[in-house]
């Protein structure tokens, strides 16, 4: 008996979009699409409590997307301290030599970069989703179903039609959707059943996560303290990370050469050569796969973060990744439900974001081979000549190679540019080069941000329909308009009047912003047939 057949009208539900996983990426995404106004519901197997802190950065793309949907204060107040270091220091161990320190001034030193409203924020998952839990709420007031489990589903010419339980009440409910997001991991059991695979390019390695409290170690290091201390030791060369910036740490782990979990509280004493006391809280193994989807949708069916791409964490872009998948994708459901999307808009979701999955994997494969490669001699940690003579030639190597640029990115969260038919190009478009990007108004480009008064920034103008920059006065703007109205397009025009943003613009008199963010089209002047420029930005 199918679903369809199976359900009655006293266990029905209908909704736009139905979301399936409650991490991060499925609640930015349910975020994203309330904030567009459109119907979903949440399903989360789990009561909704994170016990593994996991992700530890909210990196600053999406932080500006966290202001756009307003709880970007709400990630900076979840916990961690202003006045933390920030510091990634290399060491033998902690509290023994260092070898290099890259120097990043707290939250509460540091000033705005010229290029974003926001800066990333430490916020790991145990405090980043009861924000969006909270924001979103629980069914029926909210739309969050914790506990509630797909068991199966399927497509139909209207949509899709799903079977889920209650794990509590052992009830079940049939919901029906025009459409269904997969954030069920990287596993995803949704993206298998639809018989999309997913294609490795680096080897998959297994790692082990021990979590454990060390109240007094701040105190101890004192001025030494960082956020991050990579171990470079013959034994471990793995991260060790303060999660909440109090006594909770993370340390990563290879497991021994044979694939046995390492014993937890040795790899600690390893890892730590000060005497300090510590309380295991967890040690967890898990598999780093280097995949992503070969099809990002099938049929009314998408995937999302993880049940999409998978990735190294070195540099922190995985998470960051998902919420840009959200963004994009929720805008676009947003306007084929709302019936001003064209009927080709929803096929650039896999166009525009599947290659910016493989570049950002290529990105955190480097970052990670980078440190796996690096031979360590057991004489690095002895006190002798040779031992300093060792550690000193490898800080001018650091020095020289810029380990820094792991961890202050800007080009990998801002710099990606969106290729597809409902982008213009114009001219010749700017490098690719992570470490070499620069603002540009550029089609397919995040539009360049700049302060149009005191806490109010370019980007604040986007969001909900498309957004034309107007650097000088046409009348022409009011045929535009007129042409967006006719098709239900929701439109505003923004006249600036500001010659260094026009600069940073490269002086182009008219640039069409999608709701994204991202750049459509631009031009000196305004088409004539505004009518064709319209169909072509909205998908048809």
């Amino acid at each position: 008996m199918s679903i369809l057949e199976s359900s009655t009208n006293n266990n029905t539900l209908e909704t736009d979009v139905l979301i399936i996983g409650g991490g991060p990426v499925g609640l930015a995404m349910a975020v994203e699409l309330r904030y567009q106004g459109i119907n979903c519901i949440l399903i989360e197997q789990t009561d909704g409590i994170v016990n593994d802190p996991k992700v530890s950065t909210v990196g600053p793309r999406s932080m500006e997307f966290c202001r756009r949907w307003g709880i970007s204060q709400q990630i900076r107040n979840a916990g961690w301290s202003p006045e933390h270091t920030l510091d990634i220091a290399w060491v033998t161990s902690v509290g023994g030599h260092e070898i290099y320190r890259a120097h990043f001034p707290s939250y509460a030193e540091r000033t705005l970069p010229d290029y974003a409203p926001e800066t990333e924020q430490v916020c790991p998952q145990d405090w980043f989703a009861p924000i969006f839990q909270k924001f979103l709420g629980q069914y029926p007031d909210g739309i969050i179903k914790f506990q509630s489990r797909l068991d199966s589903f399927e497509q139909t010419d209207k949509g899709v039609v799903s079977q889920v339980t209650n794990l509590e009440t052992g009830t079940t409910e049939i919901i029906h959707a025009q459409y269904m997001v997969a954030c069920d991991g990287s596993r995803s059991l949704i993206r298998k059943a639809c018989g999309v695979d997913a294609t490795t390019f680096h080897p998959t390695q297994t790692f082990q996560s021990v979590v454990f409290r060390a109240p007094k170690l701040a105190e101890q290091m004192g001025k030494n303290h960082a956020m991050v201390y990579y171990l470079v030791n013959p034994v471990i060369q793995e991260p060790l990370r303060a999660v909440d910036g109090k006594e909770l740490y993370r340390l990563i782990l290879k497991p021994q050469a044979d694939g046995q979990v390492r014993d937890a509280e040795e790899s600690i004493r390893a890892a730590i050569s000060i005497d300090t006391p510590f309380e295991i809280v967890s040690n967890i193994p898990w598999r780093l796969s280097h995949r992503v989807a070969n099809q990002y949708r099938a049929g009314n069916i998408f995937f999302v973060g993880d049940s999409a791409h998978t990735l190294s964490p070195s540099g922190g872009f995985g998470m960051n990744t998902g919420i840009g998948d959200a963004v994009d994708l929720g805008w676009k459901l947003a306007a084929t439900i709302q019936g001003w999307g064209g009927t080709n808009l929803l096929n650039t979701y896999e166009i525009e974001r599947k290659p910016i999955a493989v570049r950002n994997l290529e990105e955190a494969n480097a970052n990670l081979e980078r440190t796996q490669k690096r031979s360590i001699p057991p004489i690095i940690t002895s006190d002798t000549k040779e031992g300093d003579r060792i550690r000193k030639e490898m800080a001018v190597g650091m020095e020289r190679s810029n380990v820094k640029q792991e961890f202050d990115a800007p080009g990998v969260h801002f710099g990606f540019r969106y290729e597809s038919s409902i982008i213009i190009p114009d001219g010749e478009p700017p490098t690719n080069d992570a470490f070499q990007w620069q603002q540009t108004s550029y089609p397919g480009c995040r539009f360049p941000h700049a302060w149009l008064e005191p806490g109010k920034s370019t980007l604040d103008l986007f969001g909900h329909g498309f957004v034309l920059i107007s650097f000088k006065p046409a009348p022409e703007i009011e045929k535009f308009a007129k042409a967006c109205q006719e098709r239900n397009v929701p439109f505003t025009n923004q006249q600036i009047n500001n010659p260094e943003i026009a600069q940073l613009c490269e002086h182009r008199a008219f640039i069409l912003v999608r709701p994204d963010g991202h750049v459509a089209w631009r031009g000196d002047t305004l088409p004539e047939d505004a009518g064709t420029l319209i169909n072509q930005i909205r998908g048809y």
